[in-house]
């Protein structure tokens, strides 16, 4: 009876594992899969002490075993499995052997997919993402504020600890999100980062699970599932290039190629140029990706062919797992490029509407064109990423903003940026920002001048590409100028009980915040039906005195675009915009409502920002 408990027992604790003897199953990756995929394959990591003296056999129907791989370290095999078109869903044991006796029984689940799933719809210029860095948003629930086992604890007097913001804050507060006129959110990861000083998680120890500190798989399940019952999407944030140093394989790797430098920390050059640079040495592009972020973020070798399958299926899981609406892949340009074009084409295999869009934090447009899917790049190379952020466009708007307009200097910076986008193969699949979690709120960029502050909203709202907004950067979000992150990603107002302040009804906010907020949500709103700024084409007209003027247009509609930074009004000689005005007879300021008729000139108030639906 003592033995029959003892082995119920041993079952309970282990779930879909069942030991028989010393050899156990400490990871099985991924846990489950789904019937239907395209790709037939699925390669298996499994990892437990000597697992590789012991030999796998499966018995289903539709489920092959092509190959097993063993490598240096014996406590790692990977499976080769082959999947039939014909499969259907069930479940059914992987039995690790040793003879003919069995050691270890794995039941392994083939799950039904979605309808539709495989043409799932994606994030595009119709969309305007919000991004939220969730530890610093809302506090849904407490009691995960601290979990045994993980390192940090709740701690919001340190800037760089934990606040205690979670997957349910996020659930919580949709309706906010919703009513501001946001269509998707890009979350900063989610994924387990068990160690010190990580709450903004970019240091994964565990990839295929969520921090318990934000909630579970389930809870982000749900969330996903909530979000999309009112319109919106989630885009989970994916990290290729490395993972925490606490990751549980790096106490135990499969091999020495693993991680870059057989494990040993060399610090990244950071020189993204040398990539596409003719002139580049061999040893400084390798330093540039082979290099580390961190001592604390270990490099990952997608060379090696089991890490690069690993981390493909691993983007595959989530999506269909989570059903996600598109994909943002942290620092793009630091991994094997050779892998990013195969993970990039796995996907689409899978997925072919995903969108999917790359960090390249660079301010030159040549650099950043390099990564755009059909760019015809002078060596032939072609990522298959479908999106970039648009840095080069960020960084011309502050200057173009805060700079004195000369003949060289102020709003021709953004006039004259946009003539790059002959290098982009999809301009306006770009996603545009006026800040982000890495830099100061666009408030202080354009030194709190609330004027320019609404010109930069405008601008990035109603101009070509993906608008993204930064939580509390419609509230006027301050932050610590000299480029501190612990205060660049402020607690949101309200996010946690006990606050004073709270953004989400309003309660205790500024006026000039107030007004931010509704300025925001106005055109955030409006642009929601607004096709002509979905995917209208854009003329604009060279600078004039502190001026800048575009239109968004199609066949059937046009919007002029105003920008004016001038201390006093400016009177509009509608003749220049013959080519967009002629025959029009009046306009309406969505801003104001206020509609007045077009005759040969009109006035642009000092400092203003207007747009206009031409009639």
């Amino acid at each position: 009876m003592k033995r029959l408990l003892l082995v119920t027992l041993t079952v309970l604790l282990l779930g879909n594992v069942s030991v028989f003897a010393k050899n156990k199953i400490d990871h099985l990756e991924p846990a489950f899969w789904w019937v239907g995929m395209k790709n037939t394959n699925l390669q298996l990591l499994v990892h437990g002490e000597n697992i590789a003296e012991l030999q796998a056999e499966i018995d289903y129907p539709g489920v092959s075993i092509e190959k097993v791989s063993k490598v240096e370290n014996p406590n790692y095999m990977f499976i080769d499995l082959k999947l039939s078109t014909e499969l259907t869903a069930g479940s059914f044991d992987i039995l690790f052997k040793k003879g003919k006796r069995t050691v270890v029984k794995y039941n392994y689940e083939l799950k039904e997919r979605r309808k539709g799933s495989a043409e799932r719809k994606s994030f595009t210029s119709a969309d305007a993402m919000y991004l939220i860095t969730p530890d610093r948003f809302a506090n849904g629930n407490p009691d995960n504020d601290n979990v045994k086992g993980l390192s940090d604890g709740l701690n919001r007097e340190d800037k760089s600890g934990r606040h205690g913001g979670d997957i349910q804050g996020m659930i919580d507060n949709l309706d906010y999100i919703s009513d501001m006129g946001f269509t998707s959110i890009w979350i900063n990861p989610l994924l387990e980062n068990n160690q010190t000083m990580s709450y903004h998680g970019y240091a994964t120890t565990d990839y295929y699970k969520i921090d318990e500190r934000f909630g579970s798989n389930e809870e982000y399940l749900n969330l996903s599932k909530l979000a999309e019952e009112k319109g919106i999407g989630i885009i989970m944030d994916v990290i290729l290039n490395h993972c925490g140093s606490e990751h549980w394989w790096m106490k135990d790797m499969p091999s020495k190629d693993w991680i870059n430098n057989e494990g040993e920390f060399i610090s990244c050059t950071h020189k993204r140029t040398t990539v596409q640079d003719k002139y580049a040495s061999k040893e400084d592009l390798k330093q540039f990706t082979d290099g580390w972020f961190v001592k604390e973020m270990p490099d990952l070798n997608q060379r090696n062919p089991f890490m690069a399958n690993y981390l493909i299926q691993n983007a595959i899981w989530w999506v269909e797992y989570a059903n996600l609406y598109g994909i943002r892949v942290d620092t793009f340009p630091y991994s094997d490029a050779e892998f990013l074009r195969e993970w990039d084409l796995r996907l689409l295999a899978e997925y072919p509407n995903l969108n999917i869009v790359g960090e390249e934090w660079s301010t030159n447009p040549t650099i950043v064109s390099y990564w755009q899917k059909g760019k015809q790049n002078k060596d032939g190379y072609d990522s298959k990423l479908p999106s970039l952020m648009d840095f080069p466009m960020q960084h011309k708007l502050v200057e173009a903003l805060t700079q004195e307009d000369t003949w060289g200097t102020g709003l021709i910076r953004l006039y004259e940026l946009l003539v790059n986008d002959v290098l982009y193969p999809d301009p306006n699949n770009l996603v545009i920002f006026p800040d982000n979690h890495d830099m100061a709120r666009i408030f202080d960029q354009v030194d709190r001048d609330y004027d320019l502050y609404k010109m930069a909203m405008t601008y990035v709202l109603t101009m070509r590409g993906i608008p993204q907004v930064y939580y509390g950067t419609e509230i006027l979000a301050k932050s610590d100028a000299g480029g501190d992150h612990g205060l660049l990603r402020i607690d949101f107002p309200g996010g946690w009980a006990g606050d004073k302040v709270n953004a989400f009804t309003g309660q205790g906010l500024g006026e000039q915040e107030k007004n931010a907020q509704a300025f925001c949500k106005t055109i955030l709103n409006w642009r929601k039906n607004k096709e002509v700024i979905h995917s209208g084409k854009l003329m604009h007209y060279a600078p004039d005195m502190g001026l800048y003027s575009f239109f968004r247009y199609s066949d059937t509609e046009k919007v002029m675009v105003i920008l004016n930074k001038n201390i006093e009004s400016v009177k509009l000689n509608t003749k220049r915009y013959h080519e967009m005005l002629g025959g029009k007879s009046s306009v309406k300021d969505i801003i104001t409502g206020e509609t007045f008729e077009l005759n040969d000139s009109f006035d642009i108030p000092a400092r203003s920002t207007m747009i206009l639906e031409v009639n």
